[in-house]
């Protein structure tokens, strides 16, 4: 699958790559939301693994962008623990699922999995 890892932190990114690519998946990196709905036409990632709190645009911005160039986007958001009404906010938003940080490398694996075999 294709994978879009969109959070500012440069080393959950390259944590995240690592663990997706080791598992035979198509990576491309965004530091930002708006990075990420300017990439997305371009990549068109089966699964975008989302953080909420960004700067430049946060998680839930970039979901409503993805939702508007594409209705059917596997969006993922991530999110730190105590984040419940951003998480609530972000699947109203269009939003498929959430994880939590600090990542468990199987939860994250069975998050894109779950979206991959329900829309592929």
């Amino acid at each position: 699958m294709r994978i879009l890892v969109v959070d500012d932190a440069a080393f959950v990114r390259a944590r995240v790559s690592r663990l997706l690519s080791a598992e035979g998946h198509t990576v491309e990196e965004a530091d930002n939301g708006a990075t990420a709905v300017a990439k997305y036409p371009e990549f068109r990632p089966d699964v975008v693994l989302m953080d909420i709190t960004m700067p430049v645009m946060n998680g839930i911005a970039a979901v409503r962008e993805l939702m508007k160039i594409d209705s059917e986007a596997n969006v993922i958001m991530c999110t730190a623990l105590g984040q419940r009404a951003m998480v609530l906010e972000a699947i109203k938003a269009g939003a498929k699922d959430f994880i939590v940080k600090p990542f468990k490398n199987d939860r994250v694996i069975a998050a894109i999995d779950k979206l991959g075999k329900e829309n592929g």
